[in-house]
């Protein structure tokens, strides 16, 4: 799988139900990119009827050029955090696009490859399940490298609520190490592919 970086535009679909921190998430990945990284980036949100519990998206355009359209039409990255998010988006997952998902809630129909971390069980062994969000962010930047490290943990300081910082941090790198620690055991596995072939 080619990293999105080599794209022109890259579209992110970040989703769940409403409570996940869902558009906080999405508005740190457009800032990190903007801000950080010197990208443009837009963030379209929507919430199901009720925003609690409801469905929840978060729609994040990164691109090198002007931005023409801020809605995503074809997803590079489909971020889930939810069985019916997961269901009601998944088609819009581009053919050779990344799928992502929080394994301890999203099952898949396996029919393509997905990074899966238990992201809500490690936000709860941290002390606080409303950091999920942040933990899957973290993961979701090192596996599909739209974003640099310094860029998301300084959009991640500015964004989060005063005094929670240095939790949130803890989250994001967590999350971001379980990542690379996925991407190195892909690279083994497929080392190991090529070598018996060889």
């Amino acid at each position: 799988m080619t990293t999105q970086q080599t794209k022109k535009n890259c579209e992110v679909i970040i989703t769940g139900f409403g409570g996940q921190g869902i558009v906080l998430a999405g508005r740190i990945l457009g800032m990190a990119a903007a801000l950080g990284d010197h990208k443009e980036s837009t963030l379209v949100q929507s919430y199901g009827p009720e925003s609690r519990g409801g469905a929840c998206c978060a729609q994040v355009i990164i691109s090198a050029d002007v931005i023409q359209y801020p809605y995503v039409t074809i997803a590079d990255v489909l971020v889930c955090m939810s069985q019916s998010a997961y269901q009601k988006y998944k088609e819009q997952l581009a053919q050779d696009g990344i799928l992502i998902i929080d394994q301890d809630l999203v099952q898949t129909d396996g029919k393509r490859e997905c990074f899966a971390i238990p992201a809500t069980r490690m936000a709860e062994e941290l002390g606080r399940k409303m950091m999920a969000n942040i933990i899957i962010l973290g993961f979701t930047t090192a596996v599909s490298q739209l974003i640099s490290r310094k860029a998301a943990e300084e959009a991640v300081q500015s964004s989060v609520p005063k005094g929670t910082e240095s939790m949130n941090i803890k989250a994001f790198t967590k999350g971001y190490e379980y990542g690379l620690s996925k991407l190195k055991g892909r690279e083994k596995k497929a080392e190991g592919k090529s070598g018996a072939v060889a």
